[in-house]
Formats: C-alpha cells, structure tokens, sequence
C-alpha cells in the first residue's frame, strides 16, 4: 500500500498539528514497514528528519505555484500512484484527475465554531469553508475524540457512518526512563523548585492560566510554566506583578521535547483548566509520565484524563485551588492516581494507535 500525506505541519508546525503528523507517521512506519509513506510538501525541515531516515518514508516536492497546495497536492500523490491520500489537519486538495485514490482527512476540533471570539472573521470563515470542503470529499473522516465527532455532525452536517474515531497518543520521548545525569542537568538548567505544579500549553485565554495563577495565589505552591505567549500573556503578568508573585510563577522557554518530558516527571501536579480542546495531548503526556492531573470536566477532557485525574470547573479559580492544595498535600493519593492514571493511559500506546489506522486505511481501499 502506498500512503501520500499533506506534510506542511509534519514540517513547519511546533506543536499539535505537527506532533500529530509526525508522530502518526512515525508509528505507522514502525508497525507497517512493509507499505510506502509519502510526505508531500513544497520543501522539509530539519523537523521529522529522524522519520525520513526510515527506508519506507520518502519526501516529495510538491508541484510549484501559487495554491499550489490546495490545486496540485492531490493530482501529485496520483502521479506517485498513491492509493490514499490522507490530510492531516482539516484540509484536503480541492482538484484531482481521474486517477482513483481513497481519501481521508484527519479533524482535530472544531473550536473557531464553538468559541468564535477567539477568531478573526476572515479566519472562522475560510476554516469553515475548508473543512466542510474536506468533510465531504472525504471518503472517511477520522475525529481525535468523542467530542469532536459530535462536533462533526452537528456543525459540518455529516452522517455519523462516514466518521472514525481515532485517538492521537504522545511523543516517544514521554515513555522513556531519562539518565539521572540528564535529569539533574534539566532540573539545573532551567532552575526548578524542589516541589512544583506544572501546566503546558500555549499560553491563550481558552487554556485559562490566569486561573491557575489566581488559584496559588496567597499558598506557596511554586507553578512552572512552558508554552508560546500571546496577546493574553501580558494579562497573566499584569495579575503576578500586581501580587508580587513573580517569585512563585516560573516560565521556562527554550525547551526541548527530551527536557519537557523530565520537567513532566518532576513535577508533583499537573494542572490544565482549559475551557475546551478536541483532544488535550498534555493530559497524555502527564499520564505517562505517571504525573496527577487536574483538569476542566469540559470538552473531551475526561476522555483523555480518564477516571483517576481530577476535575475541576474551569470557571472557579476557588475549585481549582482546594483540588490543587488537596493533592499537594496527600502524597499516597497523588501516588495511587498517578499510578491508576498510568493503567489508563496504555490506551494511548503507538501500538493501538497504529494498528486503528491501518484497520481504516485497508477497510477503505478493500
């Protein structure tokens, strides 16, 4: 089998959508080598090298021009003889020739409908626009949760038969046993309390640190905080200076994926009150690293959290602060839910994972 992949985010994207694309292509060429992986993009990166070094993953430049992405992508996986050509992130080629080729395209959320003040005009339009599109050229739609299913129907009117959930895992790097030397050169490096909360995540209002900030406010629980600022930032920092808590919330920058997954393992609790997510790769990651959660009883959170994490309305800073200083305080229950957290979060393994699309790749082209 031959799968052609929209590479842009496998390339050039950070974090979700370009931990999700890599780390799909990655397990699936770990667990299926016999098949042929394509990443079709106009250049690469430095980004996903380690993958491209896997003899059945191969980089193709795409056509040249402008929308060249959205016109040429797909006739160009038809000239590889592709036999599926799968968009990772909401989107697929609009223009194809005769040549038949199967076609799936991953949905991540549909948060600029729910939650349309976090969006320019402009931006909720065309990404509407896009992702109906995809919906419907689809052969399958693959949802990341529950949540975002129910999503699909109800705003892009899809029959409930053509979508599959298909649950994202994490990096490798958050299942892995770290060297004490490099543990201890983490913790030194970025200068870690002995004891901390931890949370991850761009730093936006829907993911609502300012109310993990508020909840610590007058404890002296320190939290640690890695994730890319924006506009909402500098409200976060208006609240620390004006309660001279500048001591007490640290931001780390410059993090690699190796340092984040110790950071993960060092820190006594993770919090994570966002008000909504299609999935919540962080709560993954945490329960890897055998790390307590707590986070919003919103979304698709509990579905990701599982049974053992602890919830929270994202609404009251109060209710975050009493679950927070409860764990902080019960070291046996931070242990028993971290360790009931770690059972749950198997489900989350490449194995499964990979083993999901595969069964969907050939159901489609059988």
């Amino acid at each position: 089998m031959k799968i052609a992949f929209d590479a842009k985010r496998f390339f050039h994207n950070t974090s979700g959508l370009g931990n999700y694309s890599r780390d799909l292509v990655r397990i699936l060429s770990t667990y299926f080598p016999e098949n042929e992986y394509i990443l079709l993009n106009k250049n690469k990166s430095e980004r996903g090298a380690d993958i491209l070094e896997n003899p059945n993953v191969h980089f193709v430049e795409t056509s040249k021009g402008s929308m060249a992405r959205q016109f040429k992508t797909g006739i160009d996986a038809q000239k590889q003889n592709a036999d599926i050509f799968h968009g990772l992130s909401g989107e697929l080629p609009l223009r194809w020739d005769k040549k038949p080729i199967k076609k799936i395209v991953t949905i991540h959320d549909l948060i600029f409908v729910r939650y349309p003040q976090y969006y320019s005009f402009f931006d909720r339009k065309i990404h509407l626009w896009k992702f109906k599109k995809a919906a419907n050229s689809a052969d399958k739609i693959i949802a990341i949760s529950e949540q975002t299913k129910r999503d699909i129907i109800q705003f892009l009117k899809v029959p409930e038969s053509k979508i599959e959930v298909i649950y994202q895992g994490c990096h490798k790097a958050f299942k892995e046993q770290q060297s004490d030397d490099f543990i201890q050169q983490t913790r030194s490096k970025f200068n870690l309390p002995e004891r901390f909360i931890l949370n991850v995540g761009t730093i936006e209002h829907r993911k609502n640190l300012l109310s993990v900030v508020k909840a610590i406010k007058d404890t002296e629980i320190p939290l640690v905080v890695v994730g890319k600022k924006t506009k909402y930032f500098q409200k976060i920092a208006n609240f620390i200076q004006k309660n001279k808590m500048e001591k007490q919330v640290h931001f780390l920058e410059g993090v690699s994926m190796d340092e984040l997954a110790i950071v993960y393992k060092l820190a006594d609790i993770f919090v994570y009150p966002s008000f909504f997510e299609g999935f919540g790769i962080p709560l993954i990651e945490a329960l890897f690293s055998k790390t307590v959660t707590v986070t919003s009883n919103t979304s698709c959170l509990p579905e990701a959290g599982g049974p053992d994490s602890v919830y929270i309305d994202p609404n009251s800073h109060l209710d975050i602060q009493s679950k927070i200083k409860f764990l902080w305080d019960n070291e046996s229950e931070r242990t028993r839910r971290a360790d009931k957290g770690f059972d749950f979060v198997q489900k989350f393994n490449d194995e499964p994972i990979a083993e999901e699309l595969m069964t969907l790749y050939r159901k489609i082209i059988s």
